[in-house]
């Protein structure tokens, strides 16, 4: 199971397109990010990750987007940190619904407007994002906007625990012997 999901990894980086990893925590969902990082047309540039779930929703909007004030409140977010390479967004579910339709329009405009901004700033990245929580229920439910959820899984890779592949052990045991 995991070379096939090096395989899949390997094919999906290869597609610029934006990329859902879903699984439980622990099932190696960053990892699997930065692979497709490193095996992408972005790979000579930054990869940049953020997990929602440990920002407060009111500090979260700065983080991504940045803050266009003067001298010390100037700051680039991490969409600017991105530039040419990945921002990769875990635990998105967390992210507030505000913030989601923002990220929407950032996919579909490829531009990003800081806090208190008035120009906005055309991006160059590849976004990878991944859930702990099934993204489709979190829709169901209202918390998750529909129409980001299938702007952002054009590709998804479920990402399976442990558990599921025991045949591997062996293989990562050595791996990490080594």
């Amino acid at each position: 199971v995991i070379k096939g999901l090096q395989a899949a990894l390997q094919r999906v980086a290869a597609v610029d397109s934006t990329v859902l990893l879903t699984g439980e925590s622990g099932t190696g969902k960053e990892l699997a990010a930065l692979a497709l990082h490193r095996h992408s047309s972005h790979a000579n540039g930054p990869f940049v990750p953020l997990n929602c779930a440990r920002v407060s929703p009111d500090a979260l909007e700065v983080e991504l987007f940045g803050h266009a004030g003067a001298g010390a409140e100037r700051r680039d977010g991490l969409f600017v940190y991105a530039q040419g390479g990945t921002l990769f967004l875990d635990d998105l579910a967390d992210l507030p619904l505000p913030l989601q339709a923002t990220l929407l329009r950032v996919l579909d405009t490829r531009r990003i407007r800081p806090v208190g901004g008035e120009q906005e700033i055309p991006v160059d990245l590849r976004i990878v994002a991944a859930s702990n929580r099934p993204l489709r229920r979190e829709v169901d439910a209202g918390r998750f906007r529909d129409d980001l959820y299938w702007r952002l899984q054009v590709v998804e890779i479920t990402l399976p625990p442990l558990r599921a592949h025991k045949e591997d052990i062996p293989d990562l045991v050595n791996h990490f012997l080594a």
